[in-house]
C-alpha cells in the first residue's frame, strides 16, 4: 500500500531544522512527506493530508486581534497556511496543527487568538523550552483523549498565543492548570486536531506519535474514500 503522502508547511527562514524532525514522525507513523514554504506551488491535489507546522506569531489582521509589540510576524506564510486549512478542508483532506498551526486551524475557521496568552491566563505557567516541562489536561471524550490517552500529559511549549473564541466545528481537546487552550479538534470529517506543544521533538513518546498515527490513518482513508474518524478510531483501538 502507497504511504500517504503528507504536505508540511514551514517557515522558509528555520524550516530547514524541523521539516527532516515532522518528515522522521511522519515516516514511523506511515506516511512520507512533502515541504512548502511561502512561495511554494502548495497543490493540495498532491497530497493526502496536511501538517500546519510551528513558527513566527500570526498577524492579528487575519483575526481582528491586537498587535504586541513583541510579536514577530511572516504575513506571506499566514496567506499560505490559511489558503492550504481552506482548501483541505474543500478538498476532504486532513490536518494537523502543531503550535501555530494549531492557531491557524482555529483561524481558518473563523476563530480567533489571544495575542498574549499568558497576559490572559496569569495562573498559567510560563515555560518555553522543547523539553517536556508542561503539565496539559485532556478534556474526556475528545478524539485526542482517544488518540494519546485520558491522563495528564507531559509536554513541551514555545507559543505566546493561544486560542480565544473557537472556529467553526471546533472543540477544546486540552487545558493547562490555568485553564489556557492547549489542544482543539474538529467534530467531524475531514479529521482535525491541532495542539500548542510540538510532539515532532517527542518523537520516542507514545503518546506524541499517537497524533502522527492518526493523521496517516485519516489520510489513508482519504486515500480510499472513507469516512476518517471511523478510520482513526479504529485504527487507535
Amino acid at each position: 500500500m502507497t504511504r500517504p503522502l503528507i504536505g508540511v508547511t514551514t517557515s522558509r527562514r528555520s524550516g530547514w531544522r524541523i521539516f527532516p524532525l515532522i518528515a522522521l514522525n511522519v515516516w514511523m507513523a506511515g506516511g512520507r512527506s512533502l515541504r512548502w514554504v511561502d512561495g511554494s506551488d502548495a497543490d493540495l491535489s498532491r497530497v493526502d493530508g496536511v501538517i500546519i507546522g510551528g513558527g513566527d506569531d500570526i498577524s492579528p489582521d487575519l483575526y481582528g486581534g491586537q498587535l504586541v509589540r513583541s510579536a514577530r510576524l511572516d504575513p506571506g506564510r499566514d496567506a499560505l497556511e490559511r489558503r492550504v486549512v481552506q482548501d483541505a478542508f474543500d478538498q476532504d483532506k486532513p490536518v494537523l496543527g502543531i503550535c501555530r498551526g494549531s492557531q491557524m486551524l482555529n483561524i481558518a475557521l473563523g476563530g480567533t487568538l489571544h495575542q498574549d496568552a499568558y497576559e490572559v491566563y496569569r495562573n498559567s505557567r510560563y515555560i518555553r523550552t522543547i523539553l517536556p516541562r508542561k503539565t496539559v489536561h485532556i478534556e474526556p471524550a475528545t478524539r485526542l483523549a482517544h488518540v494519546s490517552g485520558t491522563g495528564p500529559m507531559k509536554v513541551n511549549a514555545l507559543h505566546s498565543q493561544a486560542v480565544d473564541t473557537l472556529g467553526r466545528g471546533l472543540r477544546v481537546a486540552a487545558r493547562d492548570a490555568g485553564g489556557m487552550v492547549q489542544a482543539i479538534e474538529r467534530v467531524r470529517d475531514p479529521f482535525a486536531i491541532g495542539v500548542q506543544w510540538h510532539p515532532e521533538h517527542l518523537f520516542y513518546a507514545h503518546r506524541q506519535q499517537g497524533l502522527f498515527r492518526a493523521l496517516v490513518s485519516a489520510a489513508r482513508a482519504r486515500q480510499q474514500h472513507q469516512a476518517q474518524l471511523d478510520r482513526v478510531d479504529h485504527c487507535m483501538d
